[in-house]
């Protein structure tokens, strides 16, 4: 295990500054919320304004393939603003996994063409497999005829809505093999999820035309790759989700009085902030090693998924429910943005596996034997 740099960057401060400057100004949270009356016009000029203006789109794309040339790190920076504003935007599920899944594809193939539609923001991917689907975990067997069309069902993913291009994994004699699907040819049949910012779908293809981007043999080490790299960078967003949900509370309560005094002058509560920022600032220790253990491709990096895994999904959740609770009656209502978070937070607990799954695959990972 290698020694990593976990402080920010010059460079990652002001990538973060830019981002939170272009999401105050356009993901207020009451735009967000229409998300949950079937409006989501919020999305795709939020998305060009990020992946193009800003070009984030290929921030994991090296610079002779038309990306950016960045990191992990700067990634999870995006991240960690992204939950903080809750944007209803595909960045995780294309920047971060499809785009990790085609990495490897050759340059001049159907692969590589599209990693560089993907990292110019003309295009955005989704990988096929439900959102719960963990590194490790089995993906979705689908079926390949002579001709190469597929067939097959996966339920609840994420980013098929927002989809231009499918990324299938198919199990040949040879290995996994990845196909790319045009969203237009498939059925997606959206789904009502808790978070309607990451809206969810179930997707059918029956006999659908595919092409080949990753060979046989090269596709699972790519799907692996690209599902730990979103279980990573995932926990950046929950952290960011975390520390809206706390500073928001923290000023609220400085501001609301009661019996004459200022709630937040009372101790319990003070002990029971005291706690939930020291939470806050672990998680932002374990998601900042995951990020900079996949951006450094360190040995330790399973490891440190499953740690800011197991964590930070359960400190996002704490933190909504506190911020829910804290705000008293205003905290209950729909026009308050607490219950996004809370949605947000719950949802992601879920996705690519449980904080119990990464428990037990950790516990593997470092030779710990379960009890008897």
């Amino acid at each position: 295990m290698t020694d990593l740099d976990l402080l920010y960057t010059e460079v990652e401060d002001d990538l973060r500054a830019s981002v939170r400057d272009l999401l105050a100004g356009r993901c207020a949270p009451a735009a967000v919320l229409a998300a949950y009356d079937g409006d989501r016009s919020l999305t795709a000029p939020l998305w060009k304004a990020l992946a193009t203006d800003l070009g984030l789109a290929g921030l994991l794309v090296p610079e002779d393939r038309g990306g950016a040339g960045a990191s992990a790190r700067e990634a999870a920076v995006v991240l960690e603003e992204l939950g903080r504003a809750v944007a209803p935007v595909p960045f995780l599920t294309s920047s971060v996994v499809a785009t990790t899944v085609l990495l490897d594809a050759e340059r001049g193939t159907a692969g590589g063409d599209l990693l560089a539609a993907l990292a110019a923001g003309d295009r955005t991917a989704a990988l096929l497999v439900p959102l719960s689907t963990g590194p490790g975990a089995a993906a979705p067997v689908f079926a390949v005829d002579a001709s190469g069309r597929l067939s097959g069902r996966v339920t609840s993913v994420a980013g098929a809505l927002d989809a231009d291009v499918l990324l299938v994994p198919v199990t040949t004699a040879g290995g996994t093999a990845v196909h790319a699907v045009q969203a237009g040819d498939a059925r997606i049949d959206p789904v009502v999820s808790l978070d309607m910012t990451r809206p969810l779908a179930d997707v059918t293809l029956e006999g659908t035309a595919a092409e080949q981007v990753l060979p046989a043999g090269a596709g699972g080490e790519a799907v692996g790759r690209g599902l730990e790299a979103g279980a990573a960078l995932l926990a950046s967003e929950q952290l960011g989700v975390a520390q809206w949900c706390l500073t928001t509370t923290v000023a609220y309560l400085k501001d609301r009085r009661q019996f004459g005094r200022v709630v937040g002058g009372f101790q319990a509560l003070k002990h029971r902030l005291a706690d939930l920022y020291v939470a806050v600032e672990s998680a932002a220790a374990a998601a900042r090693y995951a990020a900079a253990a996949v951006a450094g491709d360190d040995p330790d990096r399973a490891v440190a998924t499953a740690v800011a895994q197991a964590f930070c999904a359960d400190v996002a959740v704490r933190a909504a429910e506190e911020a829910v609770q804290l705000h008293g009656g205003i905290g209950m209502t729909w026009e308050h943005p607490a219950h996004l978070y809370l949605k947000r937070a719950k949802a992601d607990q879920l996705a690519f596996g449980t904080p119990g799954a990464h428990r037990a695959r950790l516990a593997g990972l470092v030779d710990l034997p379960s009890p008897a």
